[in-house]
């Protein structure tokens, strides 16, 4: 029998989409048949388009780059491309998803950097999962069926009444995030914080000192740590460890990388260092948190077997 290399999947759009839908750039569904039809997401994978759910019932959990959530009616999530996720669901579960390619916007938004507005697609986990007011969660809904109307009926302008939906959702649920933190920042320094983040998403493996990023946002160390233990409650430099752990892990779960080639990649000084530091801030060594991973994918491909 020959043995299968296991990496965990990526999934593209195209690979899920179906061949009754008028658009290709988009998947919106009622979200306990999405299941049924792609049992095979439970498993952690990542996709390379937006990915949107939002729960009317059910009960266990999802995890978003390694963080868990519980799930519960009400509760919505957003996902960017390249995050990894698995659902661990108790019983029956539904609700609604939507799948949608970045290029959905291109030609008709004048700005590519138009979803980066939203603060839920930064892929920063723990600051894409809301529970919703009944209320918002009601908009909610009627945005999705609105989409997945227009998806499935050819009419004039499909495409672009998908589009306003889709902007109607996202703006809606960020008004209520914004409403909801009453203590919010000066604007300035939620762009400082933006844009650090956005350099630090880019940089990490190469710059490791808050010196360097904020030499590039023409503000001292000081003013920049500052900043981040305001909003985020940490320093600079464990927002910037942070993001390296990240995608330590995200490489970490595709086996056809050896942790030589992981720690060249993160711009370690050797495997040895590389491991010190995993352990330091996770409690495992990077091959340890593999094999957990491992385990995972290997035991929900064995109960299918069966």
């Amino acid at each position: 029998m020959t043995t299968v290399k296991n990496t965990i999947p990526v999934y593209d759009i195209s690979s899920l989409l179906d061949s009754k839908q008028i658009a290709r750039e988009i998947i919106a569904e009622q979200f306990a048949p999405y299941l049924k039809v792609h049992p095979n997401l439970t498993v952690p994978h990542r996709h390379s388009f937006y990915h949107i759910v939002l729960f009317t019932k059910g009960k266990g959990y999802h995890t978003i780059d390694f963080e868990k959530f519980k799930v519960s009616p009400g509760q919505v999530y957003f996902m960017s491309p390249g995050q990894v996720h698995s659902w661990h669901f108790d019983g029956e579960v539904d609700g609604y998803v939507i799948n949608f390619s970045a290029n959905i916007f291109h030609n008709f938004l004048a700005s590519e950097q138009y979803l980066e507005q939203f603060t839920f697609f930064r892929s920063i986990a723990h600051e894409s999962v809301f529970t919703l007011s009944e209320q918002i969660s009601s908009a909610a809904k009627k945005n999705i069926q609105g989409i997945i109307k227009e998806l499935h009926n050819p009419a004039f302008s499909n495409i672009d009444m998908v589009r306003l939906y889709l902007l109607e959702l996202f703006i809606t649920v960020q008004r209520n995030i914004s409403s909801n933190n009453a203590t919010a920042a000066p604007q300035q320094n939620q762009l400082i914080l933006y844009n650090f983040r956005k350099l630090v998403n880019s940089y990490f493996a190469e710059k490791h000192l808050p010196k360097e990023y904020a030499a590039l946002l023409y503000i001292t160390p000081n003013h920049l740590n500052a900043l981040c233990k305001d909003l985020l409650g940490k320093p600079a430099g464990e927002v910037i460890r942070d993001r390296v752990l990240l995608e330590a892990k995200r490489l970490l779960v595709n086996d056809s990388l050896s942790i030589a080639q992981i720690s060249l990649e993160l711009n370690f000084a050797d495997n040895s260092h590389f491991t010190k530091f995993f352990k330091k801030h996770t409690g495992l060594t990077p091959e340890q948190f593999r094999l957990a991973g491992n385990d995972k994918i290997n035991g929900y491909a064995h109960r299918n077997k069966k």
